[in-house]
């Protein structure tokens, strides 16, 4: 692997994922991981893909209006939080560097999906589900975390419940904590 093909945190300290399979547990662990780093200080952010047609908006909603009446981008504020909604269209998803530059800075930003892009990741893998590994096939997956004990794999493993593990792991590779 060479440094040049991951993708620059840019204004970010850091850009890790968590990467596998539908059904795998990704959604699960990355909410317990967050909620680990995030009480020990670290500010996180997180990008999530979907690969099917979503909406965090819903009909009735003065942003929904915005957006069925044809503003291609709509942010709603207050003085507790913000939701920026960006219609695509034909444009198609934008590419993660572009979402990651859409995001306020923060110390690590998490990817939970986007399995293809080139960022060292963790994979989420449950034999159950019945699918190959991502491993074999990608050099930027550097550990493997499951419910159940992978054979000869040469990565560090975790199990899916071992979350403290996970976190200081991500947090060594990202050098937001020293190793102990």
């Amino acid at each position: 692997m060479t440094e040049a093909r991951l993708i620059r945190p840019g204004r970010h300290g850091a850009i890790f994922g968590l990467a596998g399979w539908s059904g795998s547990g990704k959604t699960t662990l990355v909410e317990k991981v967050i909620s680990h780093i995030s009480a020990s200080g670290v500010d996180v952010a997180t990008i999530k893909h979907a690969h099917h047609h979503f909406d965090a908006d819903h009909p009735g909603k003065d942003s929904y209006r915005h957006r069925e009446a044809g503003s291609r981008q709509v942010l709603v504020s207050s003085a507790y939080r913000s939701a920026h909604f960006i219609e695509h269209g034909e444009r198609g998803e934008p590419d993660l560097s572009v979402l990651l530059d859409q995001l306020a800075p923060a110390d690590l930003v998490l990817v939970e999906g986007f399995k293809s892009y080139p960022i060292e990741k963790i994979e989420v893998h449950r034999p159950s589900i019945g699918k190959l590994h991502l491993y074999p096939n990608d050099d930027l997956v550097i550990a493997l975390a499951s419910d159940e004990p992978i054979l000869e794999c040469p990565l560090p493993f975790f199990n899916l419940e071992d979350v403290a593990g996970i976190a200081a792991f991500i947090l060594v590779q990202t050098k937001l904590k020293q190793a102990s």
